[in-house]
């Protein structure tokens, strides 16, 4: 499919403009399953869950509604969100997501997982917050959920990173009252799952240990 402008990069995909209304979403390797993104996705939107709508799915490529707005890390950096507020978004996405049944699943305890929901991958739109991402979604407890995006605030939150103070607080009003979403077995998933991230680099997997701590100690644990 032919590509037109690119509209921005992550760290294995980019994105191009199609036209006002859509986008495409590549993979740069050309390894991603799209078609199964695609199917979640569309499931996901049958349900009421606030995904982008797709199109069309090919091989690695993924043509899907263009959004507009920032994301909820933009929209704190511009002054549009407070971290309190950004932790609470992801909580209702994370909440609302394990309402839905799994698409594939007939276990009532196993719903659809994002497993990378963090305030990079939420957009604000004029419709209200949309989750992108979706390419590692899983079917499983939603418990390894809350754990992954526990982690992931939590690395930033102790990497001595400008940005780390923010992320403490996100996590805190992350889990302020979802406590018990988060489990011991969640938590030692999670964190396996970043440690064997490849896209992790070694300093980011050094920090996992220090992570982990912070979680539980907000936890009480």
């Amino acid at each position: 499919m032919r590509t037109g402008r690119l509209l921005g990069s992550g760290r294995s995909a980019d994105v191009y403009e199609i036209d006002e209304a859509w986008v495409l979403r590549r993979d740069r390797a050309g390894r991603g399953d799209a078609a199964a993104e695609a199917a979640v996705m569309q499931h996901l939107r049958s349900h009421g869950y606030p995904v982008p709508g797709v199109r069309a799915a090919a091989r690695g490529d993924l043509v899907m509604e263009r959004l507009s707005g920032p994301t909820v890390l933009e929209a704190f950096g511009q002054g549009l969100l407070s971290a309190q507020e950004a932790g609470l978004v992801l909580a209702r996405l994370l909440r609302k997501l394990h309402a839905v049944p799994a698409l594939i699943s007939a276990d009532p305890g196993v719903r659809v997982l994002h497993l990378d929901l963090h305030p990079g991958n939420v957009m604000l739109t004029p419709d209200g917050p949309k989750v992108i991402g979706w390419s590692g979604a899983e079917e499983g407890a939603p418990a390894l959920d809350w754990a992954m995006s526990a982690v992931i605030l939590a690395r930033v939150a102790v990497g001595g990173e400008a940005a780390g103070d923010v992320a403490g607080e996100v996590l805190e009003a992350l889990l302020d009252g979802n406590e018990d979403q988060v489990t011991e077995a969640g938590l030692l998933e999670a964190g396996r799952r970043r440690a064997a991230d490849p896209a992790a680099s070694a300093d980011e997997a050094g920090l996992l240990g220090e992570a982990d701590e912070l979680v539980r100690e907000l936890l009480g644990g």
